[in-house]
């Protein structure tokens, strides 16, 4: 079975394999505590090793806590969020993000993260604020309860606020570098670069428009109300010429110039090896250069 090459993290020192394993939905009521358990040590016995939760993804946290028992924990990069605890949800102050991390911390069933990221702020400067997210986080640092801080946010003004405070090391971004949009190359990607910070590309699949599903016309138009429905127009070349979408929507961001990692989202062990498929299948050259002529995006 082919396997994943390592890459750095930025300078974070971290060097997990190119695909993480982001895990909103084993925190969901589309997973359970045995699919949980069953597929991150899927994830694990394919090498993967990069696992990514946060305190606001239902009983995600609690299900890769006890996944992760018995040893596994070793084998694994470990990164949570904080600022979307339901029970405070966009409250980033000192003691909050402190109580939230402890509880991730609990729920985990580890005594450090390996980072930690500023979650889904709606106001970049509340946790950038002295005495708030992280000012706190840094002092966690210190502690050695956290290895390394980072952001999870989508707009691309707060990625260049945070990177310009010198102490973010890891940008989360999501949706905004695929096979429909690539806005992010334009802002972020370059910016990390220059200043040694990692990047993970999350929603590599689009939210299901690139998983392989036949996207909803009228819901793909509901999200680009003023150009063709690209989803739907991508399944449908790629069922005529026989090539599997979730290969090139994975291979894609796999490719993208960044130091860092892209990240799926499954549910279960299938899902687990459906993502570590696309990302290790080959795709011939002459796919990706019919795909880019037709589109205008591709390898």
């Amino acid at each position: 079975m082919p396997e994943l090459e390592k890459r750095s993290l930025g300078n974070t020192g971290m060097k997990p394999k190119a695909l993480g394993i982001g895990c909103a939905w084993f925190g969901s009521e589309k997973s359970s505590d045995a699919d949980t358990e069953a597929g991150l040590r899927r994830a694990i016995e394919l090498g993967l090793d990069f696992i990514d939760t946060s305190a606001g993804y239902g009983e995600s946290e609690r299900r890769v806590g006890l996944a992760l028992s018995g040893g596994y924990r070793e084998n694994v990069y470990l990164q949570t969020k904080a600022g979307t605890h339901p029970n405070f949800r966009g409250d980033f102050t000192a003691k909050t993000i402190r109580r939230s991390v402890e509880n991730s911390l609990r729920l985990l069933k580890t005594e450090y993260i390996d980072s930690i990221l500023i979650h889904d702020p709606q106001d970049i400067e509340k946790p950038l604020a002295p005495d708030h997210a992280l000012d706190e986080l840094l002092k966690m640092k210190q502690e050695g309860l956290v290895g390394h801080i980072g952001l999870g946010v989508r707009q691309h003004e707060f990625h260049r606020r945070a990177i310009e405070t010198g102490h973010i090391e890891i940008i989360l971004s999501y949706l905004d570098y695929t096979l429909l949009d690539q806005s992010v190359a334009e802002t972020t990607l370059p910016l990390a670069k220059k200043k040694g910070v990692g990047i993970i590309l999350a929603s590599v699949f689009g939210m299901g428009s690139l998983c392989g599903v036949k996207p909803d016309e009228d819901t793909e138009k509901r999200r680009n109300p003023s150009g063709p429905p690209k989803a739907y127009k991508m399944w449908e070349w790629c069922n005529k010429n026989g090539v599997n979408i979730r290969h090139l929507a994975m291979q894609f961001c796999l490719g993208a110039p960044i130091d860092g990692i892209v990240m799926a989202g499954p549910s279960n062990a299938q899902e687990i090896d459906e993502a570590y498929e696309a990302a290790t299948a080959i795709v011939e050259p002459e796919i990706w250069k019919n795909f880019k002529s037709k589109f205008g995006v591709g390898l």
